[in-house]
């Protein structure tokens, strides 16, 4: 590739990810028709010129580090790894009785698959998660009160915060914008974190679950620390060398 031809794919990648929040090494190189190499050399190039940082497979726009992706996009993006990832989650329940589930798309299909051969009582954020499973005739659904936030479909705020204090609950699942071994869990709104930071201090369990293109990844409220959790379910994007620096700090790590 000429000169010129790189630094329109730099330009375009570079809309893509202003646009959607964050690109993908090998989708780029096929919507590209480049090599997948090409990419990595591409983002390095924005990267050094602080336009973009680096994650797993991927990188996200540095000016755009609280970019937040709505759930009617998550719901269309690496699904298949989210399935396979809520699969895998699931198999962690042990004998909980109770479980809060985090807002966002691979938590409700999470919620899906909760077992049914015995009573769960499910506590969440998430509005769409609630009607997902309302349903369920073994489970039993706490919607917690607040502001509605319009992009997630998730309440948040000081009644949400309120009830969560007054629970005990066994098993939380938890997603975040992004993870990193030097700065944790992390998420661009304050209210959303508090939310999430209540939900861990009220839980005896803890399990972190995302897509490999979150590690690596940093944004502004931090939530928690990599150790807060026994355990993370990611997709096999992750390298395996990656994952072991992770289990070292505490939890075992699924990648499926």
């Amino acid at each position: 590739m000429s000169a010129v031809n790189a630094e329109e794919r730099q330009s375009r990648i570079l809309d893509l990810a202003r646009h959607k929040g964050r690109v993908e090494v090998t989708a780029m190189a096929v919507d590209l028709a480049v090599a997948p190499e090409t990419i990595r050399r591409d983002l390095g190039v924005l990267e050094r010129r602080g336009l973009l940082r680096r994650t797993y497979g991927g990188a996200y726009p540095a000016e755009g580090a609280g970019f937040e992706t709505g759930l009617a996009v998550r719901e269309t993006l690496h699904v298949p790894d989210k399935r396979r990832i809520a699969a895998e989650a699931v198999k962690l329940i042990g004998d909980a009785e109770t479980v809060f589930v985090d807002e966002g798309y691979t938590p409700q299909l999470l919620a899906t698959l909760f077992p049914g051969d015995r009573p769960l009582t499910v506590v969440t954020a998430s509005l769409s998660t609630a009607a997902a499973v309302v349903n369920s005739p073994q489970l039993t659904v706490l919607l917690l009160g607040g502001r509605v936030r319009a992009r997630t479909l998730a309440t948040v705020g000081s009644w949400a915060c309120a009830m969560l204090q007054g629970f005990v609950i066994d098993l939380a699942f938890i997603g975040s914008n992004g993870i990193s071994r030097e700065l944790g869990l992390t998420t661009p709104d304050p209210v959303v974190a508090d939310v999430k930071t209540k939900a861990l201090a009220a839980a005896r369990r803890r399990v972190f679950m995302g897509h490999h293109s979150k590690f690596g990844a940093s944004s502004f409220c931090r939530f928690a620390e990599v150790g807060d959790f026994e355990a993370i379910v990611t997709d096999v994007g992750l390298p395996s060398s990656e994952a072991h620096r992770y289990s070292l700090m505490g939890p075992k790590v699924f990648r499926v």
